[in-house]
């Protein structure tokens, strides 16, 4: 695999290459892709997650113009696109270019002195495996905005920014945790944050000589996510709705408490009563995550990320065949501490942590597994925590 400065030189020469090879000085950023450890759908119900940074990022290179044009080369799909900074509109044809016109409209809209550009980018976050590619995309182009105006601009501000370039520009609904945890990881970390506050803590990990983060991907696309989203969002306000009537200081679910809420349980609609208590019960186990991690406690931990599957398979119903064939086949290899479906469910990806020293055995023996159940080739991405959006110097 290329390292993250092999790439950066990478994309800098193909920079070079398409835009010609002026007296510039070359400036390089990057921003990783994520995985969430734990915390799932609890983010739009004002909750906790702890997602992290991984070693596999969107790397851009870009040097200034002077005009107003922003001049845009995406490597990995060999596609160009421009426009003028007077006028940013959504681009149908390089869809993927909207994310970056996105975050450079709503910088400027702040006041902020964004300038014409050439930049190129290459990645190796895996596309549609909910990594969030497009999250670090949205992060590399603020900070080489940042970086090419010469403005300063506070990491959580350009996190916002691109939460809101996403949400309005775009037009993906997402929450906030995908452009956080790509702003602010740092390596060696998860990131405790608090989706309501923004208040967030790193929680250290154990070495990463002594285990790794496996995700492994079913190969299956999300078919049902949007209206099942949708769904679970209006269950849940439909619980906090009836709980507010017996606790009235509760605005979200993250407001119940477990014990408030084996009171009030048997006021709620049997479905709607099982979205709830996975929500609050996730809630809680990361919480008790942190201790975990703060004790050095692994053992612990993986235990809680196999209650987060069971629930989000039981009481979220968010999981599928594929996810639970999965997700069994890691729990059955010794050495895997932990393991879970992660992200919006009905396909995508596992999150594991296993024993460094297995982790070749780990992959062979889900593979083998997963392909005989299924008759899918599942791919593997072995990860560290990795730092946040920064600037690269070759």
């Amino acid at each position: 695999m290329v390292n993250m400065l092999e790439r950066a030189e990478l994309v800098r020469d193909q920079l070079q290459e398409v835009f010609g090879d002026g007296d510039h000085s070359v400036e390089i950023v990057k921003a990783p892709g994520r995985v969430n450890l734990i915390g799932e759908h609890t983010d739009y119900n004002d909750g906790f997650v702890l997602p992290v940074a991984v070693d596999r990022e969107i790397i851009m290179a870009a040097w200034p113009r002077n005009d107003d044009e922003v001049h845009l080369y995406a490597i990995d799909m060999d596609e160009e696109s421009s426009f003028s900074l007077e006028r940013i509109e959504r681009d149908t044809q390089a869809s993927w270019s909207n994310y970056i016109r996105g975050v450079l409209l709503e910088l400027q809209e702040r006041g902020l002195p964004v300038r014409g550009m050439n930049a190129a980018f290459s990645g190796d976050v895996p596309l549609a495996a909910g990594m969030s590619s497009s999250a670090a995309l949205e992060m590399a182009s603020g900070l080489m905005a940042k970086v090419i105006g010469q403005f300063q601009i506070d990491m959580v501000e350009l996190v916002k920014l691109a939460q809101q370039a996403e949400n309005t520009f775009v037009g993906v609904n997402c929450g906030i945790m995908d452009q956080f945890i790509s702003g602010l990881g740092r390596k060696g970390h998860a990131l405790f944050l608090d989706c309501r506050s923004l208040e967030y803590e790193l929680v250290p990990l154990p070495p990463t000589n002594e285990y790794k983060i496996v995700i492994a991907n079913t190969m299956v696309k999300r078919g049902l996510v949007d209206s099942a989203y949708n769904e679970r969002r209006s269950q849940c306000e439909a619980g906090v709705e009836i709980l507010q009537k017996y606790l009235p200081q509760v605005t979200a679910l993250r407001d119940v408490s477990l014990a408030d809420f084996a009171e009030h349980k048997d006021k709620l609609p049997t479905v709607v009563a099982k979205r709830c208590e996975h929500v609050i019960t996730e809630n809680q186990r990361v919480l008790d995550s942190i201790k975990a991690l703060k004790a050095n406690d692994i053992e612990e931990f993986g235990r809680l990320m196999k209650a987060s599957h069971e629930s989000l398979r039981d009481l979220y119903e968010v999981s599928c065949e594929e996810l639970d064939i999965m997700t069994e086949a890691a729990w059955g290899v010794p050495g895997t501490y932990g393991a879970r479906m992660t992200g919006a469910g009905f396909g995508g990806c596992t999150v594991n942590l296993v024993k460094a020293d297995v982790v070749d055995h780990f992959t062979a023996h889900v593979k083998q597994v997963y392909a005989g159940k299924t008759g899918l080739n599942p791919e593997f991405y072995v990860c560290e925590a990795d730092d946040g959006a920064k600037r690269i110097e070759l």
